[in-house]
């Protein structure tokens, strides 16, 4: 991430957007602006905004994000670009005629000499900043705007999209429009300790807010720990059995030991395997748990590393 560029003598290959997800639409447009940088002898340059721009714009309808910032930082420093440009978003910054977005942002401070964006990109108020308008400012201030074609797979890829299926629970789209599963990052937090009392320690994570999550039950996960990815199953919601009506991520891992408290984890939703549900007596929520743990492992053959 960059608050401020270097001087970039040849100029820079600019990209601009939200990029929530970094789906494959996303990567195409980085990787044609990746391609056109390394042509020209340019730096590529990628501007988006924190917090996202609906947050601000339109806060009731804002919708909830597929990478929160620190995840999306992490997905984008995983591709080949130079340098990511992360604008606060405010008021200010919502109301700036395109015109001011492109002189100041755009030329003045990445230097830009050509611009790549994705099909439907629009910025500045009102999105006023369209195809037509960003060619004709091309013109003036003498930089070349590519337009990159959506990427298809059943329909247009779009982080619209991808949020309607995990809102659904339909993880192998989600998987597919991504192009890896799909994952939550966060610090493990200390539980009330209930899985070690009945034999099944378990991982916990506070769902951080504005990050969308797939409908409440058990999953089979994978999770990256301790420098290791291993297998695991995870209760995602309430714990209605102990009288927990509060919404936790509650990860039991396979074949794993160690102490995660205090330390960063990634998680991914490999498969739904039920609901959440209330059972009579701690005996029959562990007999549960076993019939889940195979599942979970059968699920999650070939993925991760099995004993």
């Amino acid at each position: 991430m960059a608050s401020e560029l270097p001087p970039l003598p040849r100029g820079s290959v600019v990209t601009v957007g939200t990029f929530d997800g970094v789906h494959r639409g996303h990567r195409a447009v980085i990787e044609e602006l990746a391609r056109r940088a390394e042509r020209a002898e340019r730096s590529s340059v990628l501007v988006t905004f924190e917090p996202h721009p609906a947050a601000v714009v339109r806060p009731e309808a804002a919708p909830a994000r597929l990478t929160l910032a620190h995840e999306r930082a992490a997905a984008l420093a995983e591709t080949v670009l130079d340098y990511v440009v992360v604008l606060r978003f405010d008021r200010a910054l919502a109301t700036m005629a395109p015109e001011e977005f492109v002189r100041s942002v755009l030329v003045r401070r990445c230097r830009v000499r050509e611009l790549v964006v994705g099909h439907d990109h629009g910025f500045g108020r009102d999105r006023q900043g369209d195809r037509a308008m960003l060619e004709r400012l091309g013109q003036a201030e003498g930089f070349a705007v590519d337009v990159v074609a959506p990427v298809d797979d059943d329909g247009v890829i779009s982080s619209s999209r991808i949020r309607q299926a995990i809102e659904a629970g339909d993880l192998a789209t989600a998987r597919r429009l991504l192009g890896r599963p799909y994952r939550i990052s966060g610090r493990v937090v200390r539980g009330a300790g209930r899985g070690r009392s009945i034999g099944v320690p378990t991982m916990n994570l506070a769902p951080p807010p504005g990050k969308l999550l797939p409908p409440d039950g058990v999953y089979a996960v994978r999770v990256e720990a301790g420098g290791r990815t291993v297998g695991g199953m995870m209760n995602q919601g309430a714990r209605p059995t102990f009288g927990d009506a509060d919404r936790w991520l509650e990860a039991h891992l396979f074949d794993f030991a160690g102490e995660l408290y205090g330390r960063e984890v990634r998680v991914e939703w490999v498969k739904r395997l039920r609901g959440v549900r209330r059972f009579g007596s701690a005996d029959e929520l562990r007999q549960q748990l076993a019939h889940d743990r195979e599942q979970a492992r059968d699920a999650l053959a070939g993925l991760v590393p099995q004993p």
